[in-house]
């Protein structure tokens, strides 16, 4: 839609406050904050939820893998002709023998529940997340009967690197004095930190040999870990590995291990992206009333100017311009705001916590020790789109009223 000088300036002379239109220039000034909150809104919270759900991907995928392979009879004991010929799949990364169990993990009277995962030291070194999370020890350390620790972890337990703590099995061995828990004392090797409070706070990695020794493995393992450098393949290749495996295993992705979490997260995310646009249309609402009530205030106004030559056309673009510049503006601002807000999300948060002194991101209930933000510049053109289309279709009704308006009945009492 072209607009023409004459509908630019009278749009322009509306948009702007005289002291008798002040009551419609306030509800004017409600619905362009209303839009501009809107959008900023929706574009903040959909960039955390997506960068709460990536990076959950990423560390979960990081420390586990894309799937597991595991014996349907206990332990996988031919476990190495597995892995090699898992290794050997196009599409596969690379294949991580494992052990886990839960146990006790106790020192100097504390105690505290753990998952204990058994790998060997390649597998932790090359397992990124963890590799660059290394904040006290080495690499080197982790062998024989040393161990890694989350720093969550270390700190509840008042640890550091040398220290010895115990752990106790609910694997139940036999000797001359009776049945009895397994139990050992281990050194910690090195404390990591993922930046994701469950596994800093409730994981320990142990050196393969020792995990099979600890669990009473003898020479088998619990499953194999199958990491792909093509993760957007992983139905093709799991179909592959269970042709492969012909039977002798099984075979679980990361879809089935967290179906229900990630199901919930998306179900959280359209509802959100739906109670938040209804922000924007509430503001749209507003425009329709504050328009149509420009309409009846300026409806003397229009009557002169369509004596004068003005045409239906004319008034119908003028204040569809008029209406449409407040959702335009707002539109653009909101989205700037949104943007630089969710781009530096985490110095905003850490300078209203210094100003409050209160806690906004507790990383014991949201799982990450930071907000996480992943704009998807997709979903910033839909809002931002579906904004500036609720502000053009809001205008329209007001638009045809002033349009319809008979000039000899707005002329009749002046």
């Amino acid at each position: 839609m072209i607009f023409n000088t004459f509908e630019r300036t009278v749009a322009w002379r509306y948009l702007r406050s005289k002291k008798a239109e002040g009551f419609v220039s306030v509800i004017a000034g409600f619905s362009f904050a209303g839009i501009m909150l809107g959008v900023a809104t929706l574009i903040i919270v959909m960039s955390v939820m997506n960068g709460f759900r990536q990076e959950l991907f990423s560390r979960i995928l990081g420390l586990g893998g894309h799937m597991n392979v595991y014996s349907q009879a206990g332990q996988l004991y031919d476990y190495q002709d597995i892995t090699k010929m898992i290794s050997d799949i196009p599409g596969v990364k690379y294949v991580s023998p494992t052990i886990e169990g839960q146990t006790l993990l106790t020192h100097q009277g504390s105690a505290m529940g753990v998952m204990v995962r058994g790998i060997s030291q390649a597998d932790f070194a090359v397992r990124d997340i963890l590799y660059n999370g290394i904040r006290a020890g080495d690499i080197e350390n982790f062998r024989g009967f040393k161990i890694a620790i989350g720093s969550v972890l270390a700190q509840k337990l008042r640890v550091s690197v040398g220290d010895k703590v115990t752990l106790i099995s609910p694997v139940l061995r036999s000797t001359p004095l009776g049945t009895q828990t397994t139990q050992r004392s281990f050194e910690v090797g090195l404390i990591f930190d993922v930046e994701m409070y469950e596994y800093n706070s409730g994981f320990v990695f142990m050196p393969l040999p020792a995990a099979q020794k600890f669990f009473q493995y003898k020479e088998g393992v619990g499953s194999i870990e199958v990491f792909l450098s093509e993760p957007e393949k992983l139905d093709d290749i799991r179909r592959r590995i269970e042709i492969e495996l012909d039977g002798r295993a099984g075979v679980y992705d990361w879809r089935d291990m967290n179906k229900s979490f990630f199901s919930a997260l998306e179900v959280e995310r359209n509802v959100m992206f739906l109670i938040l646009s209804l922000i924007i249309l509430v503001a749209a609402f507003n425009i329709i009333s504050s328009m149509i009530m420009l309409v009846k205030d300026k409806g003397h106004d229009i009557a002169i100017m369509r004596t004068m030559g003005a045409t239906r056309g004319n008034m119908m673009r003028i204040f569809m311009l008029t209406g449409a510049s407040i959702g335009f503006i707002g539109t653009i601002i909101g989205a700037l705001l949104g943007i630089t807000f969710a781009l530096n999300i985490e110095t905003i948060k850490d300078i209203l916590e210094g100003l409050t002194g209160a806690s906004l991101w507790d990383a014991e209930i949201r799982f990450l020790s930071e907000i996480p933000a992943q704009i998807d510049w997709n979903e910033v053109v839909t809002v931002i789109g579906m904004a500036l289309f609720l502000s053009v279709f809001a205008t329209i009704y007001p638009a045809w009223r002033a349009a319809r308006l008979d000039p000899v009945e707005a002329l009749r009492y002046e």
